[in-house]
């Protein structure tokens, strides 16, 4: 389980950082959204991987190994709100950036073909 996710996390990292050093916008949106969805999943495994613990503690005193850590849950909750507000805001300066300079390459110039 461990190594599918440390996989999965570098898979997105990579795929993430390669389309942010693309000169298209929509590559670069794309690119963030990966970059978000890799530092989500590491915020999870950096809580205790565990998938059949409740996550609360009830009154009586117990070890807290037997039970799921629910800030990084938390955290990455908060995280894709944010996430998908921010890509939301980034989508609409691009288009009215597409709009002013008819391109949508990052530097606001076209490729020699």
């Amino acid at each position: 389980m461990e190594a599918v996710l440390s996989l999965a996390i570098g898979i997105l990292t990579t795929s993430g950082l390669w389309l942010l050093f693309r000169p298209r916008t929509f590559q670069v949106v794309l690119g963030l959204s990966l970059l978000s969805y890799a530092v989500n999943l590491f915020i999870v495994a950096a809580g205790r991987m565990r998938t059949d613990a409740p996550p609360i503690i009830g009154k009586e005193a117990v070890d807290p190994a037997l039970y799921a850590d629910p800030v990084p849950q938390a955290l990455v909750l908060t995280a894709i709100v944010i996430s998908f507000a921010t890509t939301a805001l980034l989508l609409v300066v691009l288009l009215a950036s597409r709009g002013l300079t008819g391109t949508d390459h990052v530097d606001g110039e076209e490729e020699d073909q």
